[in-house]
């Protein structure tokens, strides 16, 4: 007996498209693609997985041109046209690209099969919003002011290349706001990197998980690009193999730097169309653009102290510090610190000589007090920073994790809250290996000997100094992923000085406390 196929009906394939947004983009939606080709908007695998995995608060670090804005487009034009009085805002940096935007938008509404399914009519269409007989709207603004979204409620609000806002902390308080209440409720952050800002802190912390934003991150070499860029790779392509004896790059050709990418997912047209690019681009503008790293992408340029590309280049393969099961054996008084600051790379070796860096700081939840140690041939062994440890609290960090490698000598800055650590140390203590320097008494005209480190604008730029030439001329290896981020963003300011270039909101604390390892090393003092 056969059995016989049951027709579904169209009200049931609408409602089975409708549930589903790839479905609805698919059937309902068509785009303008780079060709120039008019087609049905079929996401792609890095859409299809945000699309499956977004949160409600959601930020997104990536390379240029993945299509993440036209995505959030079509995502609104689908909610508002199948949930009844719900609103929707698209965020741009500036009106041209505000302008450019709602042109996408209006064409792909426009593009809608309403000769055959009952989609919602517009109803008003000015110069920056959709409102369709349904009740529901779509917004487009500008980042202009601080009070985006003032008097309404979105259902979902993306915020376009949010690192080119100049007000981003206030939209981005505006917006959470204005975000509707609901289960359903979304806030997209989506953009290129533009060096270190406020959307570089909001992005790291949730790529720490440490905040209640989700992030994700599509780096040059994701599958979408595979289509998308596939005329430059052809062109990319050709001129190598012009250039190379009509071969291919083949994975013995790799360079250093090139075999991670391959071995992470990068295939070898899209290494080709790399060493292309970087023909008329710099290293730092290829990371900012076409990242293959969160941390790449966050390059800035100008009057950075230390060199980027090699920060990057390092912390593409810096370790994880110990876990605490390997650390079982340490101390408890230093045990109870391993991931509250503490973090070890490398348990101390009998008879080795080791050096620690120390910045003090009051402990009240601003600034960090840190310590860096490292052995007499230049690697970062440990490293610690928090800024809840109080002042008294942090000397007997100092000095049981200096007692614990071996007796390290101890290169303490003296300024402010270093004073009472240097105390604390000698007298209660009784620690002895410690950083010593003469300076001359002005009242009596002789010199005498002090204990730590002073910091003026002299020996502090000998400091930074000596920590740029060996950690450039890799004299030095760091390990430590947090102090080589503060490298970063470590400037040479307006006044001759240096520092960190987002000021208090940002730290340097650590690459104070290498600076002083580093200037133990180059002493090569030994007082025990």
């Amino acid at each position: 007996m056969s059995k016989v196929k049951t027709k579904v009906s169209t009200q049931k394939k609408l409602e089975k498209i409708n549930a589903s947004p790839e479905l609805w983009l698919k059937n309902f939606v068509k785009i303008s693609t780079n060709n120039g080709d008019y087609i049905p908007f079929q996401i792609n695998e890095q859409q299809k997985y945000f699309v499956d995995s977004m949160g409600r608060f959601n930020v997104i670090s990536k390379a240029r041109q993945i299509g993440f804005t036209t995505l959030s487009l079509g995502l609104c034009l689908h909610y508002a046209t199948t949930r009844p009085r719900t609103n929707y805002m698209i965020v741009s940096y500036k009106q041209e690209s505000s302008t450019l935007l709602f042109e996408t938008l209006k064409d792909m509404n426009a593009s809608l099969p309403r000769d055959k399914f009952p989609f919602p009519d517009v109803i008003e269409n000015n110069r920056g919003k959709l409102r369709f007989n349904n009740g529901s709207s779509i917004t487009l603004a500008t980042a202009g002011g601080k009070d985006i979204g003032r008097g309404s409620t979105f259902e979902y609000i993306l915020l376009s290349e949010f690192a080119f806002y100049g007000n981003q902390e206030k939209i981005l308080l505006s917006s959470e706001q204005a975000l509707a209440k609901s289960t359903t409720s979304k806030i997209v952050i989506e953009t290129t990197s533009n060096g270190f800002n406020y959307y570089q802190k909001v992005f790291m912390n949730a790529y720490r998980g440490k905040s209640k934003y989700q992030s994700f991150f599509f780096p040059f070499y994701s599958s979408a690009y595979k289509e998308q860029f596939k005329v430059e790779y052809d062109e990319a392509e050709l001129w190598y193999m012009e250039n190379h004896n009509h071969r291919r790059l083949s994975k013995k050709d790799l360079e250093q730097d090139e075999i991670p990418l391959v071995e992470n997912g990068a295939n070898l047209r899209q290494i080709m169309w790399r060493r292309w690019k970087l023909m008329d681009m710099s290293l730092n503008d290829f990371y900012q653009e076409f990242p293959s790293t969160p941390n790449e992408s966050f390059i800035s340029s100008g009057n950075n102290v230390f060199d980027t590309s090699k920060i990057v280049e390092r912390l593409r393969f810096a370790p994880e510090p110990m876990t605490e099961i390997e650390l079982r054996s340490i101390p408890h008084n230093l045990l109870r610190y391993v991931g509250k600051g503490l973090k070890i790379y490398q348990l101390p070796i009998q008879d080795v000589r080791y050096y620690s860096g120390v910045d003090t700081a009051s402990g009240s939840g601003a600034d960090n007090s840190t310590m860096t140690i490292m052995n007499a041939e230049g690697i970062e062994v440990c490293s610690f920073a928090s800024n809840k440890v109080p002042v008294y609290e942090f000397a007997r960090v100092v000095n049981d994790l200096g007692k614990f490698y071996n007796y390290s000598f101890l290169v303490v800055e003296r300024n402010s809250f270093g004073t009472p650590i240097l105390e604390r140390l000698r007298k209660e203590y009784n620690y002895l290996n410690l950083y010593k320097h003469k300076r001359f008494n002005q009242q009596t005209g002789k010199k005498q000997m002090l204990l730590g480190w002073n910091t003026d604008n002299v020996s502090k730029n000998i400091m930074i100094t000596d920590l740029k030439e060996r950690f450039e001329l890799d004299m030095i290896v760091i390990n430590d992923k947090d102090t080589l981020e503060q490298m970063q963003i470590f400037v040479e300011k307006a006044n001759g000085g240096t520092g960190n270039s987002g000021g208090s909101k940002n730290h340097d604390d650590s690459v104070i406390s290498l600076g002083l390892a580093v200037q133990g090393i180059k002493t090569n003092k030994w007082y025990v």
